[in-house]
């Protein structure tokens, strides 16, 4: 454990990593006891550390370098994950976790990637302005995508919202059913605007990934979809299947933008 809290430390304050303990992509599900499930599907693995709910583990998948480090819920955690594996040389993040569905046509199950997020939650505001919009990379949407196609996942691509409270920042009623303001009309002004999902923690990692120059990106299994009010939690593997695969095409589209001479995925470039 670190016995300092100088970001400048090689080994990090809060998840307890140094620069030879991650990859330079890094898978970020929620809760702790997915990485167990991520890690199932690689290689190869080794659990590097674990600090509160901060567990990290470093392998590979069909030969590519990956790790995964649990956030916890919501963005200040999710925050810390992401400035200290950026200290310790990690430049790509994608969250892996689950999500509430807005749209009626999208089914338990699906798979959401996240084009962008609305910042309905505090910790991207301590970062930057509040009219600042927090945007996936492309090419981590691009490598969602391809891996959600390559494994014949239904999928969706858009707009999600992020939020503080799993419960009034949500809609959701409350202790004794307290309802905060304007939560009777939540979920429906945003399916309106055509957002596809909720969750907490991509509006976060998007804007702190911009601000720094990073890569970030997102992938959500649906758990619930609150306009038809189904709920299963199942499904829970596509998400971390899709991601897995989505860091070895990243790492092959790196691979080809160097042979290309060029700095940025584009379609006039092939994996083939």
């Amino acid at each position: 454990m670190s016995d300092s809290e100088d970001p400048n430390d090689e080994v990090q304050y809060h998840i307890e990593v140094g620069p030879e303990d991650v990859a330079d992509t890094v898978l970020l599900p929620g809760n702790p006891e997915r990485v167990d499930k991520i890690t199932a599907l690689w290689d190869e693995f080794e659990e590097r550390a674990s600090h509160r709910e901060y567990r990290t583990a470093t392998g590979e998948y069909e030969g590519t370098p990956i790790s995964v480090t649990s956030t916890g819920i919501g963005g200040p955690s999710a925050a810390i994950a992401a400035e200290e594996l950026a200290r310790v040389g990690a430049d790509t993040f994608v969250r892996v976790g689950s999500c509430g569905a807005i749209q009626p046509e999208m089914d338990v199950g699906d798979l959401v990637i996240t084009s962008g997020a609305v910042r309905q939650e505090g910790t991207s505001k301590e970062y930057v302005r509040e009219d600042y919009p927090a945007v996936a990379d492309h090419e981590v949407v691009c490598a969602l995508v391809a891996a959600a196609e390559r494994l014949g996942y239904d999928y969706h691509v858009g707009l999600t919202m992020s939020a503080d409270s799993f419960y009034a920042g949500q809609g959701r009623p409350g202790f004794e059913g307290f309802e905060a303001a304007g939560s009777d009309s939540l979920v429906e002004d945003l399916r309106e605007a055509n957002v596809k999902n909720i969750e907490m923690e991509a509006a976060t990692l998007l804007t702190v990934a911009n601000v720094y120059g990073l890569r970030a990106g997102a992938v959500c299994t649906v758990y619930a979809n609150r306009v038809t009010g189904e709920f299963r939690t199942e499904g829970e593997s596509r998400a971390a299947k899709t991601a897995s695969l989505a860091v070895h095409l990243l790492a092959r589209m790196d691979e080809v933008k160097r042979e290309a001479g060029v700095d940025r995925w584009h379609a006039g470039l092939s994996l083939d």
